[in-house]
């Protein structure tokens, strides 16, 4: 290939050549994504519906099913219709704006479930001044903040990515950035991308470092309220959050951050699928399980 602009179209390759495994791949496609779907929507629905669910917590709550749902419709759509129709191809500027996409819908969310940290933190630790520090409008600002900045970095990240020239055959059922990079010929642009790599995870390092001290001062706090009770609920409002965060972070720094030495394509394809399409299925059952009042609601709805 001499350069991206001649380039038309790219290669998927990890879907399995044989068509029985092609639908399987259809199957479990179309499955998971669907639970994912009712799942958020439900939670989009129930918040959106009930005056009584428009809390801080919620609000975030709603924001998160948002950005679940756009990364399912962002690449599962493409691979469940080349393993129906037993292609391959995507378009240069389709992969180029499923990378933008991604990226932003999954800065997103990481920025949203740090600022979800932050309610809590606030909701246990300083209960007398909750409502004073997250009151709407600065609800608004902090969600409109982590929009602003996951499209900033998704524009950064895409715009050092696309500079191909050594093939246009990617081992992956969507365009990851890491595979992208391997058919990258432009030095300058590799570089300014791999230099993004130790910023990126310095970032990311810190905002867990400030989950973790948060979440240290929301036990302390929890461990001396007197009552049981009380503690149960305390711990039924954070839980949740720190299964989900934990989720979310171990597979993303895993599956990009993994040794060269362990990498394989059938590897590569199942850390892919659990960080891209497990966790917005499991997020909404996560969240379900200890907020009440959202149970309520979905049960009256349905």
């Amino acid at each position: 290939m001499p350069n991206s602009s001649s380039m038309d179209q790219l290669l998927l390759l990890a879907l399995a050549d044989r068509r029985e495994l092609q639908l399987l791949n259809f199957w479990l496609f179309l499955g998971i994504p669907l639970a994912a779907l009712l799942g958020n929507g439900l939670i989009l629905s129930a918040v959106a519906c009930d005056q009584h669910l428009h809390t801080p917590r919620d609000f975030f709550l709603l924001h998160l099913s948002l950005t679940d749902l756009g990364c399912i419709c962002t690449t599962v759509p493409k691979a469940m219709h080349n393993s129906l129709w037993d292609t391959r191809d995507i378009s240069y500027a389709g992969c180029t704006t499923q990378v933008f996409v991604f990226m932003f819908l999954m800065s997103t969310e990481y920025f949203l479930l740090i600022i979800m940290c932050y309610d809590r933190y606030f909701a246990i630790c300083k209960p007398l001044h909750y409502r004073t520090l997250l009151g709407s409008r600065a609800c608004a600002h902090m969600a409109a903040a982590a929009w602003a900045s996951g499209f900033l970095y998704s524009l950064l990240h895409t715009a050092n990515t696309f500079s191909l020239c050594q093939g246009n055959a990617l081992d992956q059922f969507f365009c990851e950035i890491p595979h992208i990079l391997k058919l990258s010929c432009s030095h300058s642009g590799y570089l300014s991308e791999i230099g993004l790599i130790p910023v990126t995870a310095c970032f990311a390092f810190g905002c867990f470092i400030f989950t973790v001290f948060s979440y240290v001062q929301i036990f302390r706090a929890v461990l001396r309220i007197p009552s049981e009770q009380g503690r149960h609920k305390a711990f039924s409002m954070c839980l949740p959050h720190l299964v989900v965060v934990s989720l979310f972070l171990s597979t993303c720094i895993f599956a990009f951050l993994k040794p060269p030495s362990i990498s394989s394509p059938s590897l590569d394809l199942a850390l892919s699928v659990l960080y891209l399409v497990v966790p917005p299925a499991v997020n909404p059952l996560i969240d379900n399980l200890r907020n009440q009042e959202l149970k309520d609601t979905i049960r009256k709805m349905m």
